[in-house]
């Protein structure tokens, strides 16, 4: 069971239940990711989550709620946890898209690279802690890196679980699920994480998250 407790001090926290449109077109991150995963992993997976929360909380008290009402809700009653999977899947993936950007168009700036290398002890091993834990997280899942205070740490979560807690936030996700990277890399989950990591992060994104959660 998830331990999500979402910060009462950050109220921008209002995501609506819906498919966001991409922040890149279909094809921007090719070669890396194809256009056609693009179709299945946004139009079909996240698509899904977004009509089966809907379907869910129909005619409920969470009907119309923010997403992230819907998965605290969700997640403190067992009986609620088809709920919980679908709604955080539909933040999960809408966070994904943002910390993507088209092969090799955003590189980490100065501050973020001190603050990574000072961290982690240097980005080589930054990358070789991401990396193991997307391909150490058994079965589908996510891959994040999260900030606790000013400290940034990487982890990993099963299925749909995300790592929110009452200090801690994300800053960047990796999808692991295999709809992620099957149809470009078939099972080499390894080459999809080092691609992705190494041409496709939106890595002003992540210093943005970095600066917002930061205390």
């Amino acid at each position: 069971m998830t331990t999500l407790k979402l910060p009462e001090k950050q109220p921008w926290m209002k995501t609506a239940v819906e498919l966001p449109e991409l922040p890149w077109a279909k094809n921007a991150l090719e070669p890396v990711i194809s256009a056609n995963t693009i179709d299945f992993h946004y139009g079909k997976h996240h698509n899904a989550y977004v009509l089966k929360t809907l379907e869910l909380t129909k005619g409920t008290e969470l009907e119309g709620q923010p997403l992230e009402m819907i998965m605290v809700v969700a997640a403190a009653d067992p009986s609620k946890k088809g709920l919980y999977n679908n709604a955080a899947q539909v933040w999960n993936h809408s966070f994904y898209w943002k910390c993507l950007a088209p092969c090799g168009t955003v590189k980490p700036s100065d501050a973020l690279k001190a603050k990574i290398e000072k961290d982690f002890g240097s980005w080589e091993e930054f990358r070789k802690q991401l990396i193991a834990a997307g391909m150490t997280q058994f079965g589908s899942g996510w891959a994040w890196v999260v900030i606790d205070g000013d400290k940034l740490s990487i982890l990993k979560t099963p299925n749909a679980d995300e790592p929110w807690g009452e200090t801690q936030a994300p800053v960047l996700a990796l999808d692991v699920w295999e709809h992620a990277y099957y149809l470009d890399y078939q099972n080499k989950r390894q080459a999809y994480l080092e691609a992705v990591i190494d041409n496709l992060i939106n890595w002003d994104f992540v210093e943005k998250q970095i600066e917002l959660h930061k205390s």
